[in-house]
């Protein structure tokens, strides 16, 4: 188990002695509560495969957010579902847009072009017969 830091053996003691008081209204209470039943309802099972990278960089997401890293996993599908999972890329990663198209040969979706942004603006851009990947 991790050890709390001085801080959170105060907050602890304030609540364990009821000395916290909520500063929601009443009406923010009762949507929260319609909120966390809502997502509280988890009736179905998913198994998924990801790399362990991904895996990884998601556990260490969770540890600092305090949740549990599968939470944290529905969570985000839950704001990917409901249009609320704001695109944006990482601090100092590079924005990346690809072009998809349908290859007239062999009718498989082929990727003909990425363009990229650096944080500074600067754009960088492969395109040609010998930069096509396969896309499946």
């Amino acid at each position: 188990m991790p050890k709390i830091d001085p801080h959170e053996v105060e907050v602890l003691g304030a609540y364990e002695s009821g000395a916290l008081k909520s500063v929601a209204t009443k009406e923010e209470l009762v949507r929260f509560k319609a909120a966390a039943r809502a997502t509280a309802i988890k009736d179905r099972r998913v198994n998924i495969r990801l790399s362990s990278g991904d895996l990884r960089d998601i556990q260490v997401r969770a540890l600092e957010e305090g949740v549990p890293y599968q939470t944290l996993i529905a969570s985000v599908l839950h704001r990917y579902v409901t249009g609320r999972l704001a695109d944006r890329p990482a601090a100092g990663a590079q924005e990346r847009r690809k072009t998809v198209n349908r290859s007239a040969r062999t009718g498989k979706f082929v990727k003909t072009s990425t363009a990229t942004k650096s944080p500074t603006g600067v754009r960088a851009q492969t395109k040609g017969p010998g930069k096509k990947t396969e896309l499946r």
